[in-house]
């Protein structure tokens, strides 16, 4: 499968001639590296970048707070891995205000803020979700990116939980939010990463075509389970390499997701699912690993899914007590409205992975 783009768009990013695809608007208007002080005329106290506490990120060497790999991936993935390890898809940051209002800054890095088949606000923007009175966290506001760098107001209920979700395919440099003087905004540690779900996948993984951060099913699926998500989605390159397996190998999750197929071809599935998952189970002999298979509207299996069920049957038959099995059984329905391109799930499709997905996981997990 293609990328969510196409090589141009990734060769793009990688090389930053983001600039020459849309007009992105002005450079940032305040050093990324400082929160901007209260003005007399809007008296709000921000705070800025470490100090939000920010979730979802695997690895803390990283060259930028908002990057997915350890900055040393760089001389051992390929470059279209690298690229995309810059997008800040699955991040997020939990806090709680009594504040009546939220102002959220953000700087992007690159100035193409939409893709051909995927809306700016899930590309570039923020979202916002709050905890209610049951406990559910349900969605609130998105932020709307009209250029690099980008200021909105949130009116809150006030009193409560919140979580920001970060752009999906486009990366961060400065991220700040603020509330009125007087009002508290306190900032939540990031969840432990034994607690995590680890989702290695391509671009549906890493969040296309979501019309928001939050409708991202990775994103779903750790609302629904309440449980911290690490996004490892890299669109059109994952490809279950060796260095991928090795770098993920150290992370110590409470379960690896795979879902690689749409990326791979048949001979990939047949020379690399094995290895990888060897590697993993060496460093991590009881951790959950499930094997997702690549989802089409026929709910069939395709020639890749085939060769992943035998791989799975001999892994399970060798003594894995540990490994699980997903079949894309109702991944996008049976009414062909869950794409937009035939491959791509749009919000539709995406809360049906969701389900999917959330359905298999609980067990495994032991959640409620």
């Amino acid at each position: 499968m293609k990328s969510i783009s196409d090589k141009f768009w990734w060769r793009g990013l990688i090389a930053g001639l983001g600039a020459a695809l849309a007009g992105g608007g002005n450079a940032a208007e305040h050093s990324p590296h400082s929160s901007p002080a209260p003005t007399e005329r809007d008296a709000f106290v921000w705070q800025a970048d470490e100090a939000l506490g920010l979730e979802g990120r695997g690895w803390t060497d990283t060259a930028s707070l908002f990057d997915r790999l350890p900055a040393r991936a760089k001389e051992r993935v390929r470059p279209p891995v690298w690229g995309l390890s810059h997008c800040s898809a699955g991040m997020a940051v939990r806090f709680t205000t009594d504040a009546s209002v939220l102002r959220v800054r953000w700087t992007l890095t690159r100035r193409s803020l939409a893709l051909p088949h995927m809306a700016a606000t899930g590309v570039s923007g923020v979202d916002l979700y709050v905890r209610d009175a049951t406990g559910r966290l349900r969605f609130c506001r998105n932020g709307r990116p009209t250029a690099v760098t980008n200021e909105v107001t949130f009116p809150l209920p006030g009193g409560r939980e919140y979580v920001l979700y970060l752009p999906l395919y486009n990366g961060v440099k400065h991220l700040a939010l603020g509330v009125p003087a007087g009002k508290k905004l306190v900032s939540l540690p990031p969840r432990p990463l034994s607690e995590a779900i680890v989702f290695y996948g391509t671009s549906i993984t890493q969040g296309g075509c979501a019309s928001r951060p939050g409708t991202a099913f990775p994103a779903w699926v750790g609302r629904a389970l309440d449980r911290p998500v690490i996004n490892l989605g890299f669109s059109g390159n994952g490809k279950m390499e060796p260095e991928l397996a090795d770098l993920l190998a150290e992370l110590n999750p409470a379960v690896y997701v795979l879902d690689c197929l749409p990326n791979m071809t048949v001979e990939m599935v047949s020379e690399r699912v094995e290895p990888f998952v060897r590697r993993l189970r060496a460093a991590h002999p009881d951790t959950p690993i499930l094997l997702a298979e690549d989802p089409n509207v026929r709910d069939t299996p395709t020639p890749k899914g085939k060769v992943l069920r035998r791989i799975y049957a001999r892994l399970k038959a060798g003594g894995d007590a540990h490994l699980y099995f997903l079949p894309n059984t109702h991944m996008l329905g049976e009414d062909q409205e869950g794409t937009v391109d035939g491959t791509h799930p749009t919000d539709l499709g995406m809360a049906r992975e969701a389900a999917v997905f959330t359905r298999c996981l609980r067990p495994i997990l032991a959640c409620p």
